[in-house]
């Protein structure tokens, strides 16, 4: 045979269809002696035809009992693919063999088995193979098209500076590089700074743009960057500041810093309560109408080691109700008997059928159907086999086992339902005045969320007095603080599992509620809304109740959830939200999912409010960077989709395109800056409190910005302005778009009518890029006018009118007047 590397090698070229081969243990002594004779190259070249042949190569598995017996199949000249796992009876690798080869290695003691899935497909790779490299071919032949995005620089920790940089080309295969070049500052040479090559980003299997996958670090602020593509594009563009905008200092009083540890649910509820006790002439607590399930589990116990003798009890009553009173015992008759259930008060007794000899003879299966048909034992557990086995392996007798829920919160983590609180914050609470809503913690891992709420609302409270700013906000809003949003799984985390994401609810059937899965219930809150759902098919979440990001049984199954919609619908005033997670230092909006096929997002935000957005996000991102210099790069800054992934159900999607909330996502914790290694290191769900203190601290900075910024919005009276640019003519068109000096929305026509509402819509150009360029091929009347988010019309104009003060202007076309 060839050697391995030379096999490999020919694999790739013929993508041929390779058979694994397992060598197991207890293997043929032959693997553990003397090296066998080579395999003989005459008897199986003749054999090894490609895959779409009737008897042709294929990748098989083999299992072999050690690393001995791979190097055998090194020394036998068989031609191995790079691979190899540990299984039960060995270790798995994978061989390129003919059915002579196969044949000849199973006579030489090995465990040659089935052939390796997925591998057959050698017509269609080849068909694939060559669609794509026609596309290549066909971009080759021009050049291609940059257009810049994003080029700034900002400061992090330390005063250190960073350059981030995204390029969108008209070539979008991948064989296309983007190399940038910057410069020292201005009037510096073009390129002394320094050069990088850009990554290409895809999601759902398209192409996005390119980027920097980390921000780059540079000793000056370069003024300029270029961008040149392999292809022979290339775009200059100025590099711009991002971040670090002046804010309003607090005053000389402000207080700050209100938290000391980590807080399990029911001690930052108790805070939120005690503050509104405090402070009643400015604060309430509103009791969410849902109560959770609560931080309870029914209590369990399993019995039998190997899966079809293994079952497992449930109890019907949760564990502080009863079911850790409930015990199980499974007994053996001294004498042959048949299967019998006997239960006395809450304990349960089987005595287990046995022959002449006084050998056990039930199963599994027969212990469960036994225990699920008597009336006394059902009314206090439920029986299952191990993860949906047939149950034919003989039980074993075992003592009186008494069920557990397995809970370990102390006593004062109460095991009833719980009562979400929120604390709404506001010198007038009467709907008059724009509501803000503050959430955190959906997810229960994410202990530093909780501690953002509290420190926000202590800061609101204590410096109400005599803070001028904090005066303001409280007297022209009307704040909600939810400050943990999954209480139940919250508990659990602190207390069972750490690494809980989801509530504690569990919807799995018997089958997959074994106790060695009880880490893996609950469902995810953040994708069991009702907007851009799994459940429309939209892509991030997932039907199986074990899953990290389980989308639960229907939409707005959860009562945790239930509650954030019936606050939102309650106080219709509420016009802003922030919902903050942990971690990785993203600031995001809606959209937040799409669907797979075709990368189809929610509709997105229209051009003014994307703008909006973009605004608003240097001012909040700015005050976070006001604690310690942490900046959220303008990589981790946008919608969802574009700068992380989809995630079906979520709640900022649920509360925009149901109520038209303006809703953020933060996600705390941005990832470090290691000088000694010039790398960035994540922080993690739960870091040490020191640095968990100083995200809870910037991340409040950023919640109270928000603050301000609604603030502006509720006081908005200002009238947009906005221009129209002739951006490109010819003797047969000519191109326009529209700027505006905020952020606004653009209705315009073409045809000479008065514009309207329902006219066009000035929209992007595309994902992350600027406005739209309009091209008419005639001398065209342009009307139109702007809206700001605030819903301030430019000059004052009435769009459902009758008068003529919008905007107008002549867009001429040299061949064509």
């Amino acid at each position: 045979m060839r050697s391995s590397l030379t096999g490999v090698g020919r694999a790739r070229a013929v993508a041929a269809f390779v058979l694994p081969v397992v060598l197991a243990l207890g293997a043929s002594p032959v693997l553990a002696g003397s090296a066998a004779p080579a395999l003989s190259g005459e008897e199986v070249v003749p054999d090894r035809q490609p895959s779409t042949a009737q008897d042709g190569v294929a990748l098989l598995r083999v299992v072999v009992p050690d690393q001995a017996a791979v190097d055998r199949l090194n020394a036998l000249g068989v031609d191995l693919a790079e691979y190899r796992r540990a299984v039960d009876d060995g270790i798995e690798v994978h061989a390129v063999l003919s059915p002579g080869e196969a044949r000849e290695l199973r006579g030489k003691g090995f465990d040659v088995r089935d052939a390796v899935p997925n591998q057959a497909g050698f017509a269609a790779n080849q068909a694939e193979r060559r669609i794509a490299m026609s596309a290549a071919a066909t971009a080759a032949q021009r050049d291609d098209t940059l257009t810049p995005l994003r080029a700034e620089w900002f400061t992090s920790t330390d005063d250190r500076r960073f350059l981030s940089v995204e390029v969108k080309s008209s070539a979008t295969d991948a064989e296309t590089v983007l190399t940038a070049t910057w410069d020292s500052g201005p009037g510096t040479p073009p390129g002394s700074g320094g050069t990088a090559t850009l990554s290409r980003f895809t999601d759902a299997g398209q192409y996005m743009y390119h980027r920097f996958d980390y921000p780059l670090p540079v000793t000056q602020a370069p003024a300029r960057v270029t961008v040149r593509s392999s292809r022979g594009g290339s775009v200059t563009v100025p590099v711009t500041k991002w971040l670090g905008e002046r804010r309003t200092p607090p005053g000389r009083h402000y207080v700050s810093d209100f938290v000391d540890h980590y807080m399990d649910p029911t001690e930052v509820t108790r805070r939120i309560t005690g503050l509104a006790a405090e402070f009643p002439r400015i604060t309430q607590v509103v009791d969410l109408p849902y109560r959770t399930n609560g931080y309870r589990r029914a209590a369990q116990a399993q019995f039998g080691t190997a899966p079809a003798s293994t079952f497992h009890v449930t109890s019907t009553a949760y564990g502080s109700q009863g079911g850790n009173d409930v015990s199980l015992a499974l007994t053996r008759p001294e004498t042959a008997s048949a299967l019998k259930v006997s239960v006395t008060g809450k304990d349960v007794v089987v005595g287990l059928a046995t022959d002449a000899s006084g050998a056990i003879t039930s199963t599994a299966r027969q212990v469960v159907e036994a225990l699920n048909a008597d009336p006394a034992a059902s009314a206090l557990l439920r029986a299952s086999t191990y993860r949906g086995d047939r149950g034919d392996g003989l039980v074993a007798a075992a003592p009186a086992t008494r069920l557990t829920d397995g809970l370990k919160a102390p006593q004062s983590v109460s095991r009833e339902p719980f009562q979400m609180k929120a604390l709404r914050i506001g010198a007038k609470r009467d709907g008059s005045r724009v509501g803000v809503f503050l959430y955190c913690q959906e997810h229960a891992r994410e202990w530093v969320t909780p501690l953002v709420c509290v420190e926000t609302a202590e800061r609101l409270l204590r410096n109400y007095a005599h803070d001028p700013r904090t005066r303001k906000i409280i007297d022209d809003l009307d704040i909600f603080v939810l400050p943990t949003a999954n209480p139940d799984g919250a508990h659990y985390s602190f207390y069972d599992y750490n690494m809980q994401r989801k509530n504690m609810t569990n919807h799995c059937p018997a089958r997959s509620a074994d106790p060695a899965s009880r880490n893996s219930w609950g469902v995810d809150l953040n994708r069991n809304f009702s907007v851009g759902s799994l459940f429309d098919g939209y892509s991030g979440a997932s039907s199986d109740c074990t899953s990290a990001v389980f989308a639960g049984p229907a939409e707005l199954s959860e009562p945790e959830d239930r509650n954030q919609v019936w606050l939102t619908r309650k106080y219709p005033n509420i016009r802003f939200a922030m919902n903050t997670h942990s971690y990785g230092g993203y600031f995001m909006w809606p959209p937040g999912s799409y669907k797979e096929a075709g990368r189809e997002t929610l509709p997105r935000v229209d051009l003014g409010t994307e703008n909006y957005f973009w605004e608003a996000s240097r001012h909040i991102l700015s005050a976070v960077q006001e604690r310690r210099g942490t900046a959220i790069w303008p990589g981790r800054t946008g919608p969802v989709p574009d700068v992380l992934y989809s995630a079906a159900g979520n709640s900022a999607d649920e509360h925009w395109y149901n109520r038209g909330i303006i809703g953020w996502d933060f996600e705390v914790g941005a990832d470090l800056y290691d000088a000694a290694t010039g790398r960035f290191q994540p922080v993690g769900f739960q870091p040490p409190f020191t640095e968990g203190h100083e995200e809870a601290m910037e991340f409040s900075g950023g919640q109270i910005a928000i603050l301000e910024v609604a603030r502006a919005y509720a006081n908005d009276r200002r009238r947009p302005d906005s221009e129209l640019k002739v951006t490109g003519r010819d003797d047969s068109s000519a191109t326009f778009t529209f700027t505006t000096d905020e952020p606004a929305n653009v209705y315009y026509t073409l045809d000479g009518s008065r514009p309207t509402l329902n006219s066009r819509k000035l929209v992007s150009s595309g994902v992350r890029e600027g406005a739209q360029r309009i091209t008419v091929n005639r001398t065209t009347e342009v009307h139109w006018f702007s809206v700001d988010v605030a819903g301030n019309v430019e000059r004052g104009y009435r769009p459902g009118g009758t008068d003529r003060n919008y905007r107008s202007q002549r867009v001429e076309v040299r061949g064509n007047r």
